[in-house]
């Protein structure tokens, strides 16, 4: 059996860096081995006060663009103009077949000499259909590959209830985020939480949380999620998205790691090349969520750092949840097997602190045909 058979996970993820122009339209333009027009794409800026974003072509295509602070409590934008949107994007819904349009010259995603990043999905091309596998019946967009879907539900309010996600395999984790009214985006996992209603919020810097009726209590199936009857995933009437992902050699990985506070810190095996991974820290005080990229820039594990885009500082850049701008630091190698942390603060490296990991792939450790990728 091939080790994996995705052989250019670029055709599937893919992340951007630009400074703005401030021009009112503007095209964007992916570098990687193959073309991706995105049907996801999150998105901040990098040198200013500014909301963390995210859109897709399950959502956006209905009636204007409908982007979501995924931080916050906000409910999703609707300016009900399509090729408009408050923010500037309409992921997927173009004439371009590889990268992004900008709509406007705003902050949010063009202003004069700002500085922005942008992390893009391929789904399955806005399409959508029918899923009835629950008690809650779903539409899904699924991209059958890479084992991820996009789904929306309007909830009914009551316990133990599943919504099918369509990937044919056991998620390894989810969240989920009210869209017509306001609710906090929380985060399921069957690998840290199984069956139980822990879970992690993106909105809030806290270790992991119980409280009863999230996830029904009841482990993820090969066809379900389930909701319990709180108002952030189920409340009757109101509708909500969620993002599924499970684990898929070559392409993306989900796992815990344990600090020891050295420079030489621990290597988490991935079985590929990262190019993106959310960090958090997941016992203990708090710790903020942050979003590294090979593209940021990357230790070379001598105490320096290394990058290959605009934007990129004298050493490693990471965007923090609660931060207004990139910082300094999260010095992480990008190797072709997984990556290695390479600093000690508490937010990435603390000592016996245990952290979780969400890892996007930028090549495979080795391709269908046993080619193997560089080391870096």
């Amino acid at each position: 059996m091939a080790y994996t058979n995705i052989d250019d996970p670029s055709a599937h993820f893919q992340s951007l860096r630009w400074t703005g122009n401030a021009s009112s339209t503007r095209d964007l333009t992916f570098d990687g081995n193959s073309d991706l027009q995105p049907d996801a794409t999150m998105w901040f800026k990098e040198n200013g006060n500014q909301l963390r974003l995210l859109t897709d072509s399950s959502r956006s295509w209905e009636s204007g663009n409908k982007e979501l602070i995924w931080h916050s409590n906000s409910q999703e934008g609707n300016t009900n103009a399509v090729n408009t949107g408050s923010y500037g994007w309409l992921a997927g819904h173009s004439s371009l077949t590889n990268g992004l349009r900008s709509y406007q010259s705003s902050s949010y995603t063009n202003s004069n000499n700002g500085k922005y990043y942008a992390a893009n999905w391929k789904l399955n091309g806005s399409t959508v259909a029918n899923n009835t596998d629950g008690n809650i019946t779903s539409s899904v967009q699924v991209n059958s590959t890479t084992k991820q879907s996009i789904i929306t539900y309007t909830g009914n309010g009551s316990a133990n209830q599943t919504i099918g996600h369509g990937l044919g395999v056991t998620p390894s984790w989810w969240f989920v985020k009210s869209r017509s009214t306001t609710g906090y985006p929380l985060v399921g996992s069957t690998y840290l939480f199984g069956g139980t209603s822990n879970h992690l919020g993106f909105h809030t810097y806290e270790p992991t949380v119980t409280v009863n009726n999230i996830w029904g209590d009841t482990a993820a199936s090969t066809s379900t999620i389930r909701v319990g009857a709180n108002a952030n995933v189920n409340a009757n009437g109101v509708t909500f998205v969620a993002y599924v992902f499970a684990d898929t050699q070559g392409f993306h990985k989900h796992g815990k790691y344990k600090g020891n506070g050295n420079a030489n810190g621990p290597f988490v095996y991935t079985g590929f090349k990262p190019r993106a991974i959310l960090t958090k820290r997941l016992d203990g005080a708090a710790g903020s969520w942050v979003w590294h990229d090979s593209r940021m820039g990357q230790s070379t594990g001598s105490g320096t750092s290394s990058g290959t885009d605009i934007n990129v500082a004298s050493a490693n850049q990471v965007m923090e949840s609660n931060s207004n701008s990139m910082d300094d630091y999260g010095d992480i190698d990008f190797l072709s097997n997984g990556f290695k942390v390479r600093d000690t603060l508490t937010n990435v490296n603390l000592n016996n602190a245990t952290y979780v990991y969400f890892a996007w792939a930028d090549s495979p450790l080795v391709t269908s045909t046993g080619t193997p990728t560089t080391a870096r």
